[in-house]
């Protein structure tokens, strides 16, 4: 089991805001880690922007999951690959990406518990423009150092309890989230989020991804 990053953001009118990150990618190839960082942030965020107010979601990223397994040190590190987010009615957002045998109840107590924890320290009056070297919000890393194991979260019982009254919608690929006309080629093209490089290796691992691909 295993967490890869952990996000806060806020959901504008148009695009998702990143607020704060961390990164745990020490099964990564060190010379693909950056691109693998830019790809989790630009996925992140386009999941914020397509995800509703209230509402939480898991969904499953084949594409960005080629691009991992094309970078992991070893093959079974990772069997597949799921994004959690919770956006809440104030547009404050936090994602977690995990592999599929990460426990799906602890990464949304995870994500209640980061959100309610920086609300309180961090002024809403800087989410919609922040950034992570303006936000003085230091405790994702030692969360997402804490969560990598799963019975950290026993404590939160009450937390657990009340999802498990949560209606959790699941996408099974991402395409479901974008709207009709869209592709996600396109989305990565024009994202921010991205450097050259990190969209040169998106490109290459796609076309290598759909000639070799086994069903």
């Amino acid at each position: 089991m295993k967490l890869y990053s952990l996000s806060i953001l806020h959901k504008g009118a148009t695009k998702a805001n990143l607020l704060k990150a961390a990164y745990d990618l020490s099964s990564f190839s060190f010379f693909q880690r950056s691109s693998i960082q830019e790809f989790m942030t630009f996925t992140s965020a386009l999941i914020v922007e397509r995800t509703t107010q209230g509402s939480r979601a898991s969904v499953k990223e084949q594409d960005l999951y080629k691009l991992i397994k094309k970078s992991i040190m070893h093959d079974d590190c990772i069997k597949e690959y799921l994004c959690h987010v919770y956006v809440r009615n104030d547009n404050l957002s936090a994602v977690v990406i995990a592999d599929t045998e990460y426990p799906q109840r602890v990464c949304f107590t995870l994500l209640d518990k980061v959100l309610e924890e920086f609300s309180r320290q961090v002024d809403s009056i800087d989410w919609p423009s922040g950034n992570p070297e303006t936000i003085n919000y230091k405790a994702l890393d030692i969360h997402l150092s804490k969560y990598q194991n799963p019975r950290e979260a026993d404590a939160m019982t009450k937390v657990q309890a009340e999802l498990d009254e949560t209606k959790i919608i699941l996408h099974n690929t991402m395409e479901s989230l974008l709207e009709r006309g869209e592709k996600l080629d396109d989305l990565v093209s024009k994202s921010e989020h991205l450097g050259n490089q990190s969209k040169a290796f998106y490109k290459t691992a796609r076309k290598q991804n759909s000639c070799c691909e086994i069903m």
